[in-house]
């Protein structure tokens, strides 16, 4: 799994991601708090601990697994940041010791794995992490494919004055990459980061191969019906004994 989240990234993850929008971040951690129970919880992709700091101060034990070291130096830097358990390495094989009530992967990171077989990895090691009963959380996007106009591959995602985005999409290997385009006076700047996405009866199929099965899933963080309409979805999966 590649590494794009070099330093640069990292000293502005927060601004650029949702790190600042406290009324998500509460309604997020209330979520993940209660499918914890009074056990622990593994964060897959800490990153910066936009999530786990929070619920870490809501009582839970919270540990993680980061490819990033940039990432994890921001969470350090942190009040309470350098508490976090942290290993550093592939969420896919890296492992952290102790058994876990939750695992969860938020804010689309499962497309960062850019294979079927990868992102079946990465159930299994979640599930290798879990105690009997417990909860793999991933939220994600639904594909946006039906909003895409007739014919076309590229959906554009940010027009803003010095920024420029377009997701492109190649159906036939559920590939996609997200264009930038950023402008400083007379100069460009470009990124393309490469993802692949899963439909959720496709992650479903995961979790089966994987030993867990499905026990929720939700629109959003509020925990809203999931429906034809929604454009995310929150799912919860639970080890089978």
């Amino acid at each position: 799994m590649r590494n794009f989240f070099d330093t640069d990234v990292a000293e502005t993850y927060d601004a650029a991601h949702g790190g600042t929008d406290t009324a998500l971040i509460a309604q997020t951690v209330d979520t993940l708090a209660n499918l914890a129970g009074d056990g622990p919880a593994l964060e897959f992709a800490i990153g910066t601990g936009r999530i786990a700091l929070p619920l870490a101060k809501r009582g839970v034990a919270v540990s993680g697994i980061e490819l990033s070291e940039p990432m994890v130096a921001e969470m350090h830097a942190k009040p309470g940041g350098a508490d976090i358990p942290t290993t550093i390495g592939d969420m896919t094989t890296a492992r952290m010791p102790g058994t876990f009530s939750l695992v969860f992967l938020v804010f689309n990171t499962i497309d960062n794995l850019t294979t079927q077989d990868t992102q079946v990895a990465c159930f299994e090691n979640a599930a290798a992490h879990l105690a009997l009963g417990g909860r793999f959380v991933i939220e994600t996007l639904i594909p946006p494919l039906q909003r895409l106009p007739m014919g076309e591959t590229r959906l554009p995602f940010a027009n803003d004055a010095d920024h420029l985005g377009v997701d492109e999409f190649d159906v036939t290997t559920q590939t996609y990459a997200s264009h930038h385009i950023w402008l400083h006076g007379t100069q460009a700047e470009h990124l393309s980061v490469p993802f692949r996405y899963a439909w959720p009866a496709e992650m479903d199929l995961m979790a089966r191969i994987a030993g867990m099965q499905l026990e929720h899933r939700w629109s959003d963080w509020s925990r809203a019906r999931f429906t034809n309409l929604s454009r995310s979805h929150i799912s919860v999966w639970q080890k089978l004994p």
